[in-house]
């Protein structure tokens, strides 16, 4: 059935101008409907990530449908407070006169989603567009077509759908709707995609969120528990939907003598959560597709890194399953250290001094994460003030996307703009500036004929001058 984007454009610009989408009954209806779907049909959300990806029911159901309710949770319990008017303070020169900013929303939304989180980073941005007052098309990822089938139904099913669309398709069809004009457009995905959205938006003056990616890097100091660093390395890496996610370790820095204690430690845990044969583990997702599968082994087959690999390196083309694997003093020009990864691989690089490795951060894109595991104070402080990243974790990998108080985006090559929380809802928001005035307080002086003495007045008035607001007025 062809795409009647015009059609669906008219009826949703409708649904928005009749004031549907920004009363508070309908944001929380929906809201709620959203989170009748996580609830009444988890197995057939994990099913379907199963079917795409081989994602296992523990991830599906943390990183995805528990996520994704956590984050409808907040929003039903925090939205009241989010739509009140903020009242701020006004100066003197517009004395006597109130302030506040109104939260508006933009009006028809898009979003376009990615194949790796296919639920969650679908339906995050959605509670946000709903939350903020907007209507909403979802286009999901048609390299997770399980997925992608599922929401359309079940958004179909439970939605106000004269207000939230689902369009399912390819490249037709996400080139069909950046066509229109939309109130905002909201991409998950990669720097190329991203561009071509941008180029898009630009010929509306759409704002965009730009949610990218990059190498992620984390930071390996001695002198620490190396066991925990492993285990919290390998949970946001491999436990993470098979290194297929945007704020993934793409690689890690250490220094040279603590380089083997670390690969020993990373195999050590990855035995113990994978076993011995890690291809036969149903704990570790599939890569998603054989271009993908293909364009991994091409990085793990470039002659710089091919006797760089110090565990795994296993692959099964089949079933898309290639083992975890860490290379260890990979040359900076390889092929692994010039993409992002998006996989099961993790090269080592080594630097003599830890204080080294910022400058060696600094001297690539800035990533949407940088990771540092370490015990020293002041380590951590230049850490924080010298590595420009989306986010950054102190001892850990990828939680700051549990906390709704934090915002989550890139910066430069990783992204624009950021969401989770009241920040998917200001991301959806305009901030209207209202100055309310009585007809009191009118000040002569603003108006012509002009007078040195007026000027005078206005002088000490827009300098906060008060003596010789006081001296102007009395004639002095």
């Amino acid at each position: 059935m062809a795409l009647d984007v015009d059609g669906m454009m008219k009826e949703l610009r409708g649904t928005y101008v009749s004031g549907k989408t920004k009363s508070y009954e309908w944001r929380v209806s929906q809201l709620r409907a959203l989170l009748k779907i996580a609830d009444h049909h988890e197995k057939e959300i994990a099913e379907a990530l199963r079917c795409d990806l081989s994602k296992p029911d523990h991830e599906s159901f943390v990183y995805e449908i528990a996520s994704m309710k956590s984050s409808c949770q907040l929003a039903l319990k925090q939205l009241k407070r989010w739509m009140k008017p903020e009242k701020v303070k006004t100066s003197l020169t517009t004395f006597p006169s109130s302030g506040e900013i109104v939260s508006e929303p933009l009006g028809v939304t898009l979003v376009i989603s990615a194949w790796n989180f296919p639920f969650l980073l679908s339906l995050d941005p959605v509670i946000g567009a709903i939350a903020a007052g907007n209507a909403v098309v979802l286009k999901p990822s048609e390299i997770a077509p399980v997925t992608s089938a599922v929401l359309s139904k079940l958004l179909g099913e439970y939605m106000d759908t004269s207000a939230v669309k689902v369009v399912e398709g390819a490249v037709p069809e996400t080139t069909a709707l950046l066509e229109q004009k939309w109130d905002k457009i909201f991409y998950t995905g990669n720097g190329k995609a991203g561009r071509i959205v941008l180029t898009a938006a630009a010929k509306h003056l759409t704002p965009v969120v730009l949610e990218l990616g990059g190498k992620s890097p984390v930071v390996v100091d001695k002198n620490i528990n190396l066991k925990v660093a492993a285990r919290r390395i390998i949970g946001g890496k491999w436990g993470c939907n098979n290194g297929q996610a945007c704020v993934s370790p793409d690689y890690l820095i250490t220094t040279k003598d603590n380089a083997s204690q670390l690969v020993d430690a990373l195999k050590s845990e990855l035995e113990a959560f994978y076993g011995k044969d890690p291809l036969r583990s149903e704990d570790l997702s599939r890569i998603v597709n054989s271009n993908h599968f293909t364009r991994l082994t091409n990085l793990l087959d470039d002659e710089k890194v091919s006797g760089k690999i110090v565990h795994g390196g296993q692959r099964d083309k089949t079933n898309l399953k290639i083992a975890p694997t860490v290379m260890l003093e990979v040359p900076g020009d390889s092929l692994v250290m010039n993409e992002e990864i998006f996989g099961p691989l993790l090269p080592i690089l080594t630097v003599y001094k830890v204080e080294d490795s910022i400058d060696l951060i600094n001297a690539r894109e800035k990533p949407l994460a940088a990771y540092l595991f370490t015990n020293d104070k002041r380590l951590k402080e230049q850490f924080i003030t010298n590595v420009s990243a989306g986010g950054l974790v102190i001892n850990d990998t990828i939680l700051h996307l549990a906390e709704h108080s934090l915002p989550f985006g890139g910066v430069g090559e990783s992204g624009m703009g950021a969401y989770h929380g009241k920040f998917s809802f200001d991301a959806f928001s305009h901030k209207k500036a209202v100055l309310q005035r009585s007809f009191a307080g009118d000040v002569p002086a603003r108006y012509p004929p002009y007078t040195p003495e007026k000027l005078k007045f206005l002088k000490a008035l827009l300098n906060g001058d008060i003596v010789g607001l006081i001296r102007a007025l009395i004639g002095w």
